[in-house]
């Protein structure tokens, strides 16, 4: 019997001994939003620990606020216009839109043409004639105008280096503030 233990012995911990020295695996979320893993911290990467075991002392949020899908004023419009130039997000630039009345081609279409806009930096983006007073609290957001613009300018991308400029209406419907192409 004792001729049996000290093998078996011996191969538990031989098994036990590699198990031991082996890294942990970070899971963890990218500054592009995509999954990272990792033998090092997900800190030491900048990226977001989705451990289910890490304390959210821990996870410190490097991601941008979740997109604002409904606009309540012309200031936030344009902060959501700015955010998904940041983070060169056609789909999210697109969401911030007005489609009724496009045929799902024109859609199609004009979502791609967005993404090739956005490769450009954006120089500004511009609400012309818009000094909103201050708010005061409880109010409701500011509407805008009627026919208040919001004014893109990105680099142009023909050589000339002059910016190119694009015009949106501000169109409210259903409670939110939109964008309605009007070049």
């Amino acid at each position: 019997m004792h001729r049996l233990t000290a093998p078996l012995l011996l191969t538990v911990l031989a098994c036990a001994v590699p198990a031991a020295a082996q890294t942990p695996i970070h899971r963890c979320i990218g500054a592009n939003g995509g999954a990272v893993f990792t033998d090092q911290p997900c800190t030491a990467l900048q990226a977001i620990p989705v451990s289910p075991n890490v304390s959210s002392a821990q996870a410190t949020p490097l991601a941008a606020p979740p997109p604002v899908l409904c606009a309540t004023s012309p200031g936030e419009l344009r902060r959501s216009v700015i955010d998904a130039f940041a983070s060169r997000d056609a789909n999210r630039l697109a969401g911030l839109m007005l489609w009724d009345g496009y045929g799902r081609g024109a859609v199609i279409a004009d979502i791609r043409s967005l993404a090739e806009l956005m490769k450009q930096p954006l120089l500004d983006a511009d609400l012309p004639g818009d000094s909103p007073p201050p708010a005061a609290a409880g109010t409701a957001p500011a509407a805008p105008s009627p026919g208040q613009r919001l004014l893109l300018q990105v680099a142009g991308n023909d050589g000339s280096g002059t910016p190119r400029e694009l015009h949106f209406d501000i169109v409210r419907q259903a409670g939110c503030l939109w964008l309605r192409s009007a070049d």
